[in-house]
Formats: structure tokens, C-alpha cells, sequence
């Protein structure tokens, strides 16, 4: 026989507080009548919330509405978002990208610092002392939490990063230095996980609980969402399709190097190629932005039997090679192409590549153009720092 539980008064309380405080995150300043609709609460619930919340801080009132009632006008209520600030890196091989927010996710202040080479001595000093002084600017005296997004595997028992490639040795030393910092929590993740967090949040998959991003840049990988939970495998390695053995490489990949998989076909070096096989101009750099560039030369010379055409085939051609294995051991449903080439090739590639991929799975699976922009990873980090910090201050388990 099962004993039926009822919720303690101080389980419902924290239940109800929660709700109203996850309201106010989401839908801005609300009035006691509107948090009632919302919530579906008594009026003296409402009421006993409200002053409950304003005597810890997370709440205040902020102005007032009554263009639709009768009588005094109603009082506004919001969030004091400014109750904690959180950071954002996006660490990449030639620097890093921050962000200085409050909780809600507003950016107070930001910054880039470059690194040359494999970076020297002190760089990961100079790198947290570059966040500390855009907090300063940003008029915040302490980080509550930092989320850190770094190329990698992000060891889910331990949160230490571990590189598939070589990766320069700062890498591992900013997160030593930023846990150093007192009073701030730092929260480790690898950069596409992150990025398919921001698309899953704000961008092309929101709505869609199960989908993979499908992250096409300097190299490849692969975020999984799958009922609304990112997946990580049990090295943290889910995802690193840089790896995936495929039809159309010189070799076959092996535990060190990516070149002979997926990463081999659309990788910067390898797109850039391509563009230039098919009359395009690609920077020899062989970079993400240089990759980039070329995908958007192709797109303008759609067209008049020009060269755009033919190069964006067999460039979804090569993508959905890769995306379909991945599609038939998943299911998704839904891929998102994100990273500098899937941005730049829009909805364009994703149509090409959603045709490809429907000749090679049995399976449909809808492709989606990202939606969350260049700075994916940084607003990926800003949202799991944000949720850090709700965690912590509304009590959510």
C-alpha cells in the first residue's frame, strides 16, 4: 500500500516561490494580479510571497501599472537581478571572449584579449585579471559563478579538461587560476556543448527537447540534447564526431589525430579546399573565418551556372555523410548546423544538406540553420552560469 504525501507548509512555500521567481526571470516586472493568473494562487498567497521575497532582495517593486483598472494603480514587481553577477569565457586557441552579467543574463561589460602562438608565460594571470577588471568596470565587486567554455572533453566526474588535440598549456592553467579566485564558482564546459545549450535556450531548437547541433567550424562536433538533457557520455566524450570514421578521407582517424575522420571532410582546411577547387577564393589561411568567407562567396555566386552552386552540393553532400551517421544511431528529429560555416551557409545549406541527408537515413530529420549567432558559446555560458546562480539563490533542486 502506498501512503500518500502531502507537501509541508515550507516545501509549498519554496514551491511557490520558485514559480513566481522564475516568472519574473522570464517574463519581466509583473503585477500581483498578473502573478495570480500565472501562477494560479490565492490572492494571500500571492500576497505572503511577495513580502517574503522583497525581505530577502530577490524581489522589489519598481513602479506601477493601472492604465486597465480602476483605483490605485498596481504596483510592479521584478527581479533584483543585480543580487548576483556572473562571468562567461569562450577560450579559444588564439584567445578568449567574456562577459560580465547580473543573473539575468544582461551584459554589464566585455571584453577580448588575443594570445599569440601557444601563448607564454603568465597568460592565464593576464587572462583572469582581465575579467577581474571588466567586473570592476562593470561596477561588480564579486563573481558568483564563472562558466567557462573550452575546446576539449570536460571529464563529467572530475570537471577536468582533457585535450583531443593540442591544445596550447594556458588552457588548463586559466581554469586553475580562476579557481583560485575567492569567493567565485567556475563551471567548466566543452564550447559546443554550450553553443547546443544557447541553440536549445534562444536559438533554432528552442521548443525541441531531442536535436544535435552539428558544430561546423576551425574542426567539428556535435551537441545532444536528447528529452531536454545534454548528454555527455561517460568520458565526456559525446560528440567529438571530429573523430567519426567516413567515406572520403585519405585515412582513417586515430586516437590522436581527427584528420583522417569527419573532421577531414568539413573542417576549415578542408572547406577552404574545396573553395578553391571549385573556383572560389579562400584565404590560405585555412582558419574558421577564412572558411566562413568562402561559404558566403559561394552564396553570392548562386546562379548564372557560377561556381556557388556546385561547391554548396558538395559541400552538404560531405556534411550529411557525417550528420547521418550520427542520425541513425540517435534519432534526433531535428539537426542544427552551427559554428562559422553552418552560419554562414544559413538556411540555404541547411536545405542542401536536409535533401542529402534524406537520400542516406531512413530516418527525417529536419535541418535548421543556427539561430544563436557568433557568440553561441558566450551566451551558452552566460545561461548555465545564470542557472548556477538560480540554483542557488530561488533554492531550485
Amino acid at each position: 500500500m502506498t501512503t500518500a504525501r502531502t507537501a509541508t507548509p515550507s516545501t509549498a512555500r519554496a514551491i511557490n516561490d520558485r514559480l513566481a521567481l522564475n516568472l519574473l526571470l522570464e517574463q519581466g516586472p509583473l503585477t500581483a494580479t498578473e502573478l495570480r493568473g500565472l501562477t494560479g494562487l490565492s490572492r494571500p498567497t500571492v500576497a505572503d510571497l511577495l513580502e517574503r521575497l522583497q525581505r530577502t532582495g530577490l524581489v522589489a517593486v519598481v513602479g506601477e501599472r493601472g492604465e486597465q483598472r480602476r483605483g490605485p494603480n498596481a504596483r510592479l514587481y521584478a527581479l533584483v537581478s543585480s543580487r548576483a553577477h556572473i562571468g562567461a569565457i569562450d577560450v579559444r586557441a588564439g584567445g578568449v571572449s567574456l562577459v560580465v552579467a547580473d543573473f539575468a543574463g544582461q551584459t554589464l561589460a566585455a571584453a577580448e584579449l588575443a594570445v599569440e602562438g601557444r601563448g607564454e608565460s603568465g597568460t592565464a594571470a593576464r587572462i583572469v585579471q582581465a575579467l577581474l577588471d571588466t567586473t570592476r568596470r562593470a561596477g561588480v565587486e564579486q563573481l558568483h559563478t564563472v562558466a567557462v567554455g573550452a575546446p576539449g572533453l570536460v571529464d563529467p566526474a572530475t570537471g577536468r579538461l582533457h585535450s583531443t588535440g593540442a591544445l596550447p598549456p594556458w588552457h588548463a592553467e586559466l581554469l586553475t587560476a580562476l579557481r583560485e579566485v575567492p569567493g567565485t564558482d567556475v563551471i567548466l564546459e566543452n564550447e559546443v556543448n554550450l553553443a547546443g545549450r544557447a541553440e536549445y535556450r534562444i536559438g533554432a531548437a528552442r521548443g525541441q527537447d531531442t536535436f544535435v547541433l552539428v558544430w561546423l567550424g576551425h574542426s567539428v562536433g556535435a551537441a545532444v540534447i536528447i528529452d531536454g538533457r545534454l548528454r555527455r557520455g561517460a568520458s565526456g566524450g559525446t560528440g567529438e564526431i571530429c573523430f567519426l570514421p567516413v567515406p572520403g578521407t585519405v585515412a582513417l582517424p586515430s586516437a590522436t589525430d581527427c584528420e583522417g575522420g569527419f573532421h577531414g571532410l568539413v573542417g576549415s582546411a578542408a572547406v577552404c579546399d574545396l573553395a578553391r577547387a571549385h573556383g572560389l577564393p579562400a584565404d590560405p589561411a585555412d582558419d574558421a573565418s577564412a572558411a566562413e568567407a568562402a561559404v558566403r562567396a559561394a552564396l553570392d555566386a548562386l546562379g548564372d551556372g557560377g561556381p556557388g552552386g556546385p561547391f554548396l552540393d558538395e559541400l552538404a553532400g560531405r556534411i550529411a555523410v557525417g550528420t547521418a551517421a550520427v542520425c541513425v544511431v540517435l534519432d534526433p528529429g531535428c539537426v542544427v548546423l552551427g559554428g562559422e560555416i553552418g552560419r554562414a551557409g544559413g538556411a540555404e545549406l541547411a536545405r542542401r544538406v536536409e535533401h542529402r541527408l534524406a537520400a542516406l537515413s531512413p530516418l527525417r530529420t529536419e535541418v535548421r540553420a543556427g539561430t544563436a549567432g557568433g557568440g553561441a558559446v558566450l551566451g551558452g555560458a552566460v545561461l548555465t552560469a545564470g542557472d548556477a546562480v538560480r540554483r542557488d539563490l530561488f533554492g531550485e533542486p
